[in-house]
């Protein structure tokens, strides 16, 4: 089998087109260098269907197969599954402890420890005053003063219920709203089910639709902050994604998502939210054990009549402290400089209801001090995986500034040997045959 004059400008031609292919995918990497959630790609470069020359196509009278270049086999993703199957677990777990650190922190500013504005130094200040009337038990200004402690404390109970209250409430809100038909989990969803048709459409056709596979892992990526996201590849560019503990997939294929779904234990932002609702109603109770202690302990020696009013002890929503500005009794008889029952007072200091505040403090205390660990933990976690699958699909400038070069230089001798051949064809077109040149 003859070989035609022009087999090497189609295979020179061939090398060309190959070559730019690699740059302007080299280009594109580096046009998304900086973009969230893009990975690299590349195109993979393989030998072209070979020429078969038949019987006595060599010296020896055998046949060959005659290379004629390069093609672009595939446009591919440089993307590792198991690298994102960790990142999303670690990104679950960083969303539910970053909200609870961020509740948490709210119930400690509201708890005010130490400081001369927490419950500890107003009641400090409260078992003080009572000292001082017990000292001068005919005085009103001691008296007074006693009152007034009693009112401070009495109002930060209060506003300290009032805000442990106000963070289950906003738990609550926060949870609605991302879980409403205008937050983010039905539209990730939704767009992930659009994408779904995109891509196996472009799958069936015979292309690679990576940008829209990067689109679609970056918002897996953030509903793993919300919840559990688990994947499973239907093949053909369909997947699968379950969501937290729903009783259904979140999305199933191209089938419109599956939304709303009760949850009841999800992990990620959507499980601590749900957790804090269970979390503040125990510190509330501690509250009311410490509040009703502190009310029974001093109306028991004080009454009558009651010093102080309200409820507490029972139900969080029922803690109602205050003080009965009636009267203040320094002693049990009305006899001058009488103080048995100031002195019976002051030395409640230091008992029940003071260590029972003492264990709400704590329980607070230690509870944000684990949170922010498992935080700190969370954070190096997610950021090791992620620089992990950066390594892998991250655009790396050095790799593709020698990328560049090496596709220019491969475009470049591919041109060279296209102009060899047009001169070559150009002498045996134009002069063969010609005498005297």
């Amino acid at each position: 089998m003859n070989v035609s004059s022009f087999m090497g400008l189609q295979t020179a031609l061939r090398g060309v087109l190959a070559q730019q292919r690699g740059l302007d995918v080299t280009s594109h990497n580096l046009a998304n260098a900086n973009t969230v959630g893009y990975t690299r790609q590349e195109a993979a470069l393989v030998a072209s269907d070979p020429l078969k020359l038949s019987s006595g196509a060599l010296a020896n009278g055998a046949g060959a197969y005659l290379g004629t270049g390069v093609e672009v086999e595939a446009y591919r993703r440089l993307r590792d599954t198991f690298l994102d199957v960790q990142y999303r677990g670690q990104a679950m777990s960083l969303g539910g402890h970053e909200t609870s650190a961020r509740a948490l922190s709210s119930v400690e500013a509201g708890l005010n420890e130490p400081g001369d504005g927490g419950i500890a130094a107003l009641l400090n200040k409260f078992w003080s005053a009572w000292g001082d009337v017990a000292n001068h038990p005919e005085s009103q200004p001691a008296r007074q003063a006693l009152v007034g402690r009693a009112d401070a404390l009495a109002t930060a109970i209060r506003t300290l219920d009032a805000r442990l209250s106000a963070v289950a409430s906003e738990a609550s809100v926060e949870y609605a709203a991302i879980t409403g038909p205008a937050g983010p989990i039905v539209a990730a969803a939704s767009e992930i089910q659009r994408l779904n048709v995109m891509i196996e459409s472009a799958v069936r056709s015979g292309r690679a639709p990576n940008d829209l596979l990067d689109r679609r892992d970056v918002l897996l990526d953030e509903l793993s902050g919300y919840a559990q996201v688990s994947v499973t590849d239907l093949g053909g560019g369909l997947i699968r994604v379950n969501f937290g503990d729903a009783a259904l997939p979140l999305v199933d294929g191209t089938n419109p998502p599956n939304w709303p779904q009760t949850l009841t234990a999800p992990g990620g932002r959507l499980g601590a939210l749900i957790d804090l609702g269970p979390r503040t109603a125990g510190y509330r109770a501690q509250l009311n054990d410490f509040a009703g202690e502190l009310m029974t302990s001093v109306n028991a020696i004080h009454s009558p009549p009651a010093f102080f009013t309200g409820t507490a002890g029972a139900e969080a929503s029922d803690l109602d402290v205050a003080v009965n500005a009636a009267g203040v009794r320094p002693g049990s008889t009305t006899a001058a400089g009488a103080n048995d029952l100031a002195r019976q007072l002051l030395a409640l200091r230091g008992k029940l209801a003071d260590q029972r505040y003492a264990d709400l403090v704590g329980a607070i205390g230690s509870d944000t001090a684990s949170v922010n660990r498992q935080l700190e933990t969370s954070q190096a976690l997610v950021d090791a995986a992620e620089t992990r699958r950066q390594e892998v699909s991250g655009v790396a400038m050095d790799e593709e500034v020698t990328n560049m070069i090496r596709f220019q230089r491969g475009y470049q001798a591919s041109s060279r040997v296209m102009t060899t051949v047009d001169e070559l064809l150009d002498v045996l077109i134009n002069r063969t045959g010609r005498v005297g040149l």
